[in-house]
């Protein structure tokens, strides 16, 4: 029996047994519905006891070759299966890189995303992309690049000249700022088109004549506007959209000689990795990022460390955790947060403190001994969180009550579960939706204690699927 099941690894049985969703729902008495809703979100839902115990039936029933297979499957079907994906698909093709993506220009790739990105819906864009591109198709392509292919694609023919001024190149760096300020805060993408639009003016600049510097500033602006719409795409489910963002924030800020942000951008991207499940690639990315980083601030350096941290922990070393975790705060120390650069700066010590606590409470859900450290960590992001974070406020919330749960502490969570959902429903964010559900499953074992019950009703509507 496994210890819990996800959706991934639902979709790996269902892939092991060689049948697809249709049959698997009559064989397992599951709604079609809840084994593609299972499929599409992977990794980032867990199946509730009842649904759970099902998978182990039929995982037992399975020959020792589909029991293989299942272990094989598990790898594999942890790439994200986008919504409006069907069975036309087949499990087991990997989703690849458009072509030209590593060779193009960067004008040419963000014209070609922000083009497509604008003139489609949100479930037209899934529908439009492959996939979350993982494992050998992501890490040898974005090495080849960073080893030998940084600065090597030509600029485009300009089309003609327009000069723009330095005053003109700071406001567009302000207004990358403030797009930034706004996902920091609410998260969910509520912008997101607006960001997309200011990309495509900056890269329309781009195709025009300009002074070194100013190109190489405009280029930078590039760069950010195309990590924060990766952030918001992601924080808004939009997983393969969000992937390539961060590609053309990786290459843009290469191209500005930025090699700290170009780390900021892989680590992006190790982060969403993460959350999808696929730690060994994100430990990849998180360790090409520090190759990136040598020169970076210490504020960087502990992020990066950060990221090391929370991939040892998905993988069940806590004693080296630990020690990426002291090194984060041995960087921390020695950062000047009065020089780092903007976009660093939502990595202060209470993110350090809310990524170091999330860490703990997964590793308390398998090992409930580090819940007290989960506790004594999140406490102290809450407490130092600025009050307009509200996506951070909501994970750590959220983090908090599901500890004291684990502790056994079944009214105090549910007090802390209310204060939680209080902040829930002033953000958008996909992810604080997802930490929801889970959060609402795991509750599900003492569903009849009266103050779990008022507070799964409260939660029931927020975790319901959208229409």
């Amino acid at each position: 029996m496994q210890e819990a099941w996800t959706g991934a690894d639902a979709t790996a049985l269902r892939m092991a047994l060689g049948v697809p969703q249709l049959e698997f729902a009559t064989r397992t008495g599951v709604a079609l519905s809840t084994v593609k809703k299972w499929a599409r979100r992977g990794t980032t839902v867990t199946l509730p006891p009842f649904f759970a115990e099902l998978m182990d039936t039929h995982l037992a029933r399975a020959t020792p070759q589909q029991r293989a297979r299942f272990l094989d499957a598990k790898q594999e079907c942890i790439q994200i299966v986008l919504p409006g994906d069907t069975d036309d698909r087949t499990d087991s093709t990997a989703a690849q890189w458009e072509p030209g993506i590593w060779t193009a220009d960067c004008g040419t790739i963000a014209d070609d995303l922000a083009r497509k990105d604008l003139m489609l819906d949100r479930r037209q864009a899934a529908r439009a992309l492959l996939g979350v591109v993982v494992g050998a198709n992501l890490l040898e392509p974005m090495e080849r690049w960073l080893l030998y292919g940084a600065g090597q694609a030509p600029d485009p023919p300009a089309i003609t000249t327009y000069r723009v001024g330095v005053q003109e190149v700071e406001q567009l760096e302000n207004a990358a700022r403030v797009f930034r300020e706004w996902d920091d805060q609410y998260g969910g993408g509520l912008r997101r088109k607006a960001v997309i639009g200011q990309l495509s003016e900056v890269n329309e600049l781009l195709t025009h004549t300009q002074p070194s510097e100013i190109r190489r500033r405009l280029t930078a602006v590039l760069a950010h506007l195309s990590e924060t719409v990766a952030t918001m795409s992601w924080d808004s489910g939009q997983q393969a959209t969000a992937q390539r963002y961060y590609v053309l924030a990786v290459r843009a800020a290469s191209a500005a000689g930025d090699s700290a942000f170009a780390a900021n951008a892989l680590a992006g991207m190790a982060r969403q990795l993460l959350y999808l499940g696929r730690t060994a690639d994100a430990l990849e990315l998180v360790r090409l990022a520090q190759e990136r980083a040598a020169t970076a601030p210490p504020t960087v350096q502990a992020m990066l460390r950060a990221r090391e941290a929370w991939a040892y922990a998905h993988l069940d070393r806590p004693s080296a955790f630990h020690r990426a975790c002291d090194r984060a705060q041995e960087s921390m120390a020695d950062a000047t947060p009065s020089l780092d650069p903007y976009w660093i700066g939502y990595f202060d010590h209470s993110e350090m403190a809310g990524t170091i606590g999330g860490r703990l409470l997964e590793m308390a859900q398998r090992t409930p001994e580090f819940a007290s450290e989960a506790v004594e960590q999140i406490d102290r992001a809450i407490e130092l969180r600025q009050p307009n974070r509200l996506r951070s406020t909501a994970l750590d919330q959220l983090g908090l009550a599901e500890a004291r749960l684990i502790q056994g502490e079944v009214e105090e969570a549910c007090r802390l579960g209310h204060a939680a959902l209080s902040t829930v429903e002033q953000t958008a964010s996909d992810r604080v939706r997802v930490k929801l559900r889970e959060m609402f499953a795991r509750t599900e074992y003492v569903a009849n204690v009266r103050a779990v019950t008022e507070l799964r009703d409260r939660m029931r509507a927020l975790v319901a699927d959208p229409v």
